[in-house]
Parts: C-alpha cells; structure tokens; sequence
C-alpha cells in the first residue's frame, strides 16, 4: 500500500507546505510529480483489475499482423499492442504510454486549476489508482478527453472534436463525449450545428457499429461492484454547480460545458439500475467534475480559516476514499493489494 499512499501524499504535502512556491516551480513540480505517477502507473505487475486481460491480448497479438489485430478491438490500443509485440517490448511497454497519456491530461488539467495539488489529490485515489490502473484502454481516453474538455471550455470545438476522436480510437465507449461538441457550442450558424451532428453520428456510427452486439452483450447483464458509489461522487459536485454555476465558471463557454457535464453526471443516477455495468463505464468520463469543482472550493469563502477548513475536509474526505478503497473494496487483495512494479519491488 506503500506507493498507493505515498500517491496521495506528496500532494497533500505541497497543498500544505508552508513555503510558497512560484508559478513556475509549482509547474516544474507538478510536471515531476506527473512523471513519477506515470511509472508508478505504467510500470505496474499483475496490479489493476485488466492487467491479465491485457497480457492475455498482448500474448495473443504476438505473430499477428496490424490488419489482423487492430478490427478485434480498439485501433489505437491494438496498433500499441502489435508495435510492442513485434518488437519484443512486453505489455509494460504498452501500459506504460497509457499511463504516459492520462498523466499528461491530468497534468494540463489540474494546472489549469485555481488550486492544482488539491485538484491533483481529488484525482488521486479513483481516476488514478482504480481507473488508471484498472481500465488501461479507457483511461487513456480519459487523458484525451481531459485536454479536450479544456479546449471545449476555451471555445475551441475543432480541437476538442479531434481530441474525443482519439479517445474513441483508444476506447469506443468515448463517442458519448460527442454531443458536448454540439450541447456546449454558443452562438454558432445553423449550418455548422448541422455539419456538427453530422460529423458526430457519422464517427460514432464508425466506431461502433462494428462491435455494438459485442458491447451489449458484454455490458447487458453485468453488474458493478461499487457503482451508486462511484456515481454518487460525481453527483454531489454536480449538484454543487449547478446551484452555484457562476462561481465556479464565470465563462460562458466553461459554464455552458460544465453545465453539462454536471446534468450528463446526474443523468446517471436513474440509469443505473437499468445498466449498472455500462452506467458506471460512461460515469468514468464524468470523473473530471470532481476535479473542476472541488479545485474551486476557495471561490466559496472570504475568510482564510472557512476556506482552509473546507480544503481540510476535501483532503480528509478523499484520503477516507482511498482508505476504504484499500482496505474494504472487493477483490482489492487480488488485484491491488500488494502494489507490485516490473522496475522495482515492494
């Protein structure tokens, strides 16, 4: 449990260290920080509820052709799977640039945020140690989505539409993210909104397609340990801006896409009883909200102590999440207790 919380802590420490670092070193540090996280990350052993699924697929792709691998699943994943295999670069090789994408989005992310090594803490105990650790191929679509939800957010559309395009090549579950090119679009002709809809149905459909009966059938009737959990923790930030939406994006384009993100949170609550597997797979993509809204708690007080109390209990609260995580949550001594790396053992 040793990297798990030391994970949590070097965050918590620079939170609150008394010395006050520049602009630019907390930069410097948050950037090395990342880089650590990355091989913590990438270079795991037999650690993360996939990682036998995805040695099975790297074995299997060993002697395969590109065109053989790449219509079975997800094609940038597969085309990273074939690169390693031919090359001899074992499955590290491939977990390893995963964890190299999702750290550089939440690297942009959380500097983009008033209050960065509390945003990095909130993302440290699910996005990072169960979602990245667990779920290989979506968390790097969740590196992408993270930079594009920041291009979305400073009205940059054609940027985000491409970003979510190669989260779906990683993960085709990403396509969901597509209708916030269009939901989260202000002030655009007529026409580009159509082109918009168009370009977005004619991608999904090309994604999906293909696999959508393996997709139903593998999420259909699976259940989803821990999920009114997971999407209980995205709703309650959800819930948080939507009442107080102008204090937490006074932007029109980051309110108008938050706006969403918080509703598409909320959305998930009904439907999970209908599909709770699938439900929490796509609840996964609304993670961010917690980061975005607790980062900006600060807007919340004007005296130093309230605010100080209220980043105390975000650190507490989360700390308790991955404390429940490590210790209560099912198959955690199978696949996560103990942390194991193929670069060093502890």
């Amino acid at each position: 449990m040793f990297v798990y919380w030391l994970m949590f802590f070097i965050p918590v420490f620079a939170l609150f260290s008394p010395s006050r670092m520049t602009t630019n070193a907390r930069d410097w540090s948050l950037r090395a920080i990342c880089i650590l996280f990355t091989f913590f990350i990438g270079l795991r052993y037999e650690v993360g509820g996939d990682w036998f699924v995805y040695a099975h697929y790297y074995q299997a792709a060993v002697g395969q052709t590109l065109l053989d691998l790449i219509p079975q699943r997800d094609p940038a994943y597969e085309f990273l799977t074939w690169l390693a295999a031919s090359y001899d670069w074992g499955v590290s090789s491939v977990n390893l640039i995963c964890a190299a994408v999702v750290m550089v989005g939440v690297y942009h992310f959380c500097r983009r945020q008033p209050q960065p090594w509390l945003a990095l803490i909130v993302a440290v105990p699910y996005m990072l140690i169960v979602f990245a650790m667990g779920y290989t191929r979506q968390s790097a679509a969740l590196g992408f989505e993270l930079l594009a939800l920041l291009a979305l957010g400073d009205g940059r559309l054609q940027r985000f539409f491409i970003l979510i395009v190669c989260a779906a090549l990683f993960h085709k579950s990403a396509v969901v993210l597509l209708p916030l090119w269009i939901l989260a679009s202000t002030n655009r002709p007529l026409w580009l909104m159509f082109a918009m809809i168009g370009m977005s149905v004619l991608i999904a459909g090309v994604l999906l397609l293909e696999q959508s009966e393996a997709l139903i059938n593998t999420y259909s009737g699976m259940q989803s340990e821990g999920g009114a959990i997971r999407v209980a923790m995205n709703a309650i930030p959800a819930v948080m801006f939507l009442i107080f939406s102008k204090r937490f994006a006074p932007l029109i384009h980051e309110r108008k896409l938050w706006t969403w993100m918080a509703i598409f949170s909320l959305v998930c609550i009904p439907l999970l009883p209908l599909a709770p597997a699938a439900t929490d797979r796509i609840a996964l993509y609304f993670l961010p909200i917690q980061i975005f809204v607790f980062s900006r708690i600060g807007r919340f007080f004007r005296q130093t102590i309230n605010y100080s109390a209220a980043v105390f209990f975000i650190v507490a609260g989360y700390g308790l999440v991955l404390w429940v995580l490590l210790n209560k949550a099912t198959n955690v001594s199978v696949f996560w207790v103990p942390y194991n790396s193929v670069a060093f053992p502890w």
